[in-house]
């Protein structure tokens, strides 16, 4: 068992959940007037984020942090319930086809949201 290799995976979940939960929520957000849907930083760092994902698809790279939870996992496989819970949603079998035509076409969909509901820096108004 590995509680730095847990924390990593806990760490993947949520950027994942930033990353796939962020969407709808602009989506919403926008569609309500809600300010925090065209806050600047929010909206730059969802990008970069998707960004980032489907560029080391399409270069063949693994993530960063899957590389680093499975170096600390090293040989083993001894994962508590919470983190084979989170490994099991995290990871799915498919060709790598699929994942990277998953990530470019969302990346399509938050650089679309970007042009469409585009967001505003601070002091600007609505």
């Amino acid at each position: 068992m590995s509680p730095a290799a847990d924390f990593i995976l806990v760490v993947h979940a949520l950027f994942v959940l930033f990353v796939v939960g962020g969407l709808p929520a602009i989506w919403l957000g926008a569609a309500l007037g809600k300010p925090w849907a065209r806050n600047f930083a929010f909206r730059a760092s969802h990008l970069a984020a998707i960004a980032f994902v489907a560029a080391e698809s399409l270069v063949g790279q693994a993530c960063p942090l899957t590389i680093w939870e499975d170096s600390l996992r090293g040989v083993s496989d001894e994962r508590g319930f919470v983190a084979r819970w989170i490994h099991s949603w995290l990871f799915w079998s498919a060709p790598p086809w699929v994942f990277t035509s998953v990530y470019v076409a969302f990346a399509a969909a938050v650089a679309w949201t970007w042009w469409r509901f585009p967001p505003r820096r601070s002091g600007r108004e609505a």
